[in-house]
């Protein structure tokens, strides 16, 4: 299991609340605006100075450097000076002894609004010319003539909601002075993103600024752009003061002000032969990305990218509108955009199918991609395993019998109906900003034979460190305890990318193998001198033990390192990786952006309560496409969890707003998310055999992201349910569907 498990459920992991505190340490709290979109006619600060402990009160007229902190788009300021645009948008921070003061400090600033219109929907805002860029498209072929060829033609509306991501860890930092800077104590994915960011504001170079981060309670995403603000608002309160401040967000406050998933609406066509071949497809997204830019069009192109799923289309033509609205700036969630273009293409097929009258998986299974077909964006697909994922499944599952469970159920039952769904997967690995896609690794190998790593790797949960342990314990052939991952931290570790886009693992496992292999050639030469062998390559390491020829020898591991020692030769190791063969030209939209894809098939059943219109997870049963898995418990957990988190995306995970941009799904009691009562009652998850990958370390595949993909079907299992209630029932795509909208779309005849 992994190692940290212990530590976490006796108390001993430390996150950044759990920190000692330096003597002198100060606590912050954010004052932020409460309207949605106004103008700031006068602050009244005078009040609040005079608080109890307060320290100082920062505004923008504090900022030594930018007051900007916006990432790909420079269009958020760290601080509003004149208007706000969201419900939460930093105006001032309070510093004071305790966080207690602070709070009641921020309770007597008095703010004079003049109300300015507020746009939530992204449809309105893009009918006002309220856009983050101007539209993007990506194409193939030509669909505009392809439409005269299609036997079949249906189009329609999709609308997916967005998603809390509920770390268990909410928005922290803790800011300390040094002799020479500042060293933050940061809860981010983003290391460098934190340290470039302070170095703008605060207008000093970033090597004054040390960024360190031990683990994350959590991230989804979620703090991959949006942890930056604390760490900014944290460094300059200390630097300001001279002293550590501490800065960590109330449950309540990260629910009510931070970014989620973005929701999205989108308009569809899709045009397929007589024999269920797809022929065309054309696609409308229109993202809301909240007030601010944020990574809205990173996302939104990673949107694009999967608009066709896993389907070999051959003329596609998709548009992306990045919408700006009077909501805090949407972010990063597990999928990146994914997600939201795959739930569209599927309701496209399950609306197809219903016209043509047919099962909805037969379309699927007949356009599933392979080996040489074209990806729409230009990518040759190389190693596809969506069709041997698809086989794979009907062999250890038997599609077919579990399709007739379902029919002889519903012909027995009237109330409550069981509904059956497929769902396959095909998602890019790589960050689709090609730069991104680039790691370092420090080895240290000490003189008693322990290992020290650092990477830019950000554990979260995940288990990225257990399986860069794993990397070096093969590639050392020693055993995992001598190894121990170090703090990410931008001093050891330079220029970071993300902990992101599924790539941890990726790109940080090579780079770690790369400096262990740049050791282990070292070694060898040693290790031939001391056996007076002739040629090193002869040699290896297997079980901590030396091996010439096949053959064990007397020389071990520790006492390979003590000679490696005393013989001066270097035992560290700074090594890079690139991912190679990735690109994309922004100018046409065409190219390889990713390494690789990662594919997989899932069976699932569900049984709806007609009458009161809730529903259970019968199963999910799911053939996916781990590589050759590093390890193979932690994989399966991510997967598990995954699956678990995008069933509660598209069932029960609602955010609600009101007109004027306030979140009226603020608590955990008006937010419901998966519980154990709420996962389904059987799970199973099978390695799908005989899967290379080059790129992975140890033919590995990613595995953050695409199971999450799975729960989509779980949407479409629903609705077939109830159209076997109802076989009148009209169609609709609208998640999440909750049970509310189950009973209504029942009974649409009652009145609400």
């Amino acid at each position: 299991m992994k190692r940290d498990i212990e530590n976490h459920v006796t108390g001993i992991s430390k996150f950044v609340d759990d920190f000692p505190t330096l003597d002198g340490t100060l606590e912050a709290y954010l004052f932020y605006s409460e309207k949605a979109h106004a103008e700031i006619l006068n602050i009244d600060y005078a009040s609040a100075l005079k608080s109890e402990g307060v320290a100082d009160i920062l505004t923008a007229n504090d900022i030594p450097g930018e007051n900007q902190i916006g990432g790909i788009i420079k269009d958020e300021m760290l601080f509003a000076e004149h208007e706000v645009e969201f419900i939460g948008e930093p105006i001032a921070l309070v510093i004071a002894d305790t966080k207690e003061n602070a709070k009641k400090a921020s309770n007597k600033i008095v703010v004079e609004y003049k109300d300015l219109p507020v746009v939530t929907d992204p449809r309105e805002a893009y009918e006002k010319g309220l856009l983050i860029r101007p539209p993007q498209i990506f194409s193939g072929g030509d669909v505009d003539s392809a439409w005269s060829g299609c036997d079949v033609v249906v189009e329609g509306k999709v609308d997916s909601g967005g998603q809390e991501h509920l770390y268990l860890e909410t928005q922290a930092s803790y800011a300390v002075p040094t002799d020479s800077g500042l060293k933050i104590y940061s809860s981010t994915q983003s290391p460098t993103v934190v340290q470039r960011t302070i170095s703008n504001v605060l207008n000093i170079p970033m090597h004054r600024i040390e960024v360190d981060v031990l683990r994350l309670g959590g991230g989804f995403g979620g703090k991959e752009d949006q942890a930056t603000i604390w760490a900014v608002l944290s460094a300059l309160a200390a630097y300001k003061l001279n002293r550590p401040v501490k800065l960590v967000l109330s449950r309540m406050d990260d629910l009510k002000i931070t970014g989620k998933r973005h929701p999205y609406s989108s308009d569809y066509k899709i045009g397929l032969s007589k024999d269920g071949k797809i022929l065309a497809y054309e696609v409308t997204f229109y993202q809301n990305a909240g007030a601010f830019a944020d990574l809205s069009t990173a996302i939104l192109e990673r949107t694009l990218f999967h608009a066709a799923n896993c389907y070999a289309i051959p003329n596609v033509k998709a548009t992306g509108i990045s919408c700006k609205t009077n909501l805090p700036p949407n972010t990063a969630f597990r999928g990146f955009g994914g997600p939201q273009g795959m739930f569209v293409i599927e309701a496209a097929l399950h609306k197809a199918a219903d016209v043509m009258g047919i099962d909805v998986d037969i379309l699927q299974q007949k356009n599933l991609i392979a080996d040489n077909d074209v990806y729409f964006y230009g990518q040759k697909v190389e190693n596809a395993q969506a069709v041997n994922s698809w086989q794979t499944a009907d062999e250890k599952f038997n599609l077919d019998k579990l399709k007739k469970e379902v029919r002889n159920f519903n012909e027995q039952n009237e109330r409550f109906k069981k509904g059956f769904a497929v769902m396959p997967i095909s998602f890019g690995i790589s960050f689709t900003n090609s730069f991104l896609n680039q790691a370092s690794a420090l080895v240290h190998v000490y003189t008693d034979g322990s290992v020290g790593v650092s990477t830019a790797a950000v554990e979260m949960g995940q288990g990225v460190n257990e399986k860069i342990i794993e990397v070096c314990s093969r590639t050392f052939s020693i055993s995992k305890n001598r190894i121990k991952i170090e703090t990410t931290n931008t001093t050891r570790i330079a220029n970071t990318s993300p902990t992101a886009a599924s790539t941890g693992a990726d790109l940080n496992g090579n780079a770690a193998k790369i400096a262990c292999d740049n050791i282990l050639e070292r070694l060898k030469i040693i290790a031939a001198q001391e056996l007076n062998a002739k040629d090193s390559e002869k040699l290896s390491i297997e079980n901590e033990q030396v091996y010439l020829e096949g053959q064990e020898t007397d020389l071990g591991w520790d006492e390979l390192i003590q000679a490696a020692y005393l013989s001066r030769t270097n035992l560290s190791s700074h090594a890079y990786y690139a991912t190679p063969d990735i690109y994309f030209d922004r100018d046409k939209n065409i190219g390889s952006p990713f390494a690789y894809h990662v594919y997989g098939t899932s069976f699932i059943t569900v049984t709806v309560d007609c009458l009161l219109g809730i529903y259970k997870f019968d199963s999910v049963k799911i053939v996916h496409d781990f590589g050759k898995s590093l390890h193979r418990l932690i994989d399966l957990g991510q997967a598990e969890g995954a699956l678990a988190q995008g069933i509660g995306w598209m069932t029960m995970e609602e955010l609600v707003q009101s007109a004027n941009g306030e979140l009226k799904s603020n608590t955990l009691s008006t937010y419901k998310i998966p519980d154990i009562y709420s996962v389904p009652d059987e799970v199973i998850i099978e390695f799908l055999e005989n899967s290379e990958n080059r790129f992975g370390p140890f033919n590995s595949k990613a595995i953050g992201e695409p199971p999450f993909m799975y729960g989509i079907g779980v949407y479409f299992a629903i609705l077939n349910a109830m159209k076997s209630f109802d076989p009148n029932l009209e169609l609709f795509y609208n998640a999440p569907i909750t049970p509310e909208k189950v009973l209504l779309a029942l009974y649409p005849e009652v009145k609400v």
